[in-house]
């Protein structure tokens, strides 16, 4: 853990967010400037800033949340899809690795790398996203 490092802190548990799932290896929680409703960030629990520095051992836990997380936003929030994406280095705005997992539909305006942000109508909407991922997260097997 990194004192500094925003995901170190939400992985300790000294930074509130809306977490979705969690495990050993990674922590699941809503990104606080979402893309769309349900725009997801999968972070492993280690400090790791890039892809290249995680351990071997822990991609595979790390991408089988990346998995779970995609097939939540199908059956929790009834996403037609997803896109996925990491930066490493440009463009990262906190430097310990997250994955977004994002919700996606025909026509919802994501072209090329310029994409609109519409975030949740107000509070009540964020919690309802989290408890349909929350409940879609925890049926899928683990």
């Amino acid at each position: 853990m990194k004192s500094e490092c925003v995901f170190c802190k939400i992985a300790s548990g000294t930074l509130p967010t809306d977490i979705i799932a969690e495990d050993e290896h990674t922590l699941t929680f809503l990104d606080n400037n979402p893309m769309f409703p349900g725009h997801m960030l999968v972070v492993p629990r280690r400090h790791s800033e890039t892809l290249t520095e995680l351990p071997d051992s822990e991609i595979a836990p790390l991408f089988k949340q990346v998995r779970r997380a995609t097939e939540a936003l199908i059956s929790g929030l009834g996403a037609e899809g997803s896109f996925m994406a990491i930066n490493h280095k440009i463009s990262q705005s906190v430097p310990h690795l997250h994955v977004h997992v994002i919700p996606r539909t025909k026509g919802d305006g994501m072209k090329g790398f310029f994409w609109p942000r519409r975030g949740y109508h107000n509070d009540e909407h964020r919690g309802e996203t989290v408890a349909k991922l929350r409940a879609a997260f925890n049926a899928l097997a683990t």
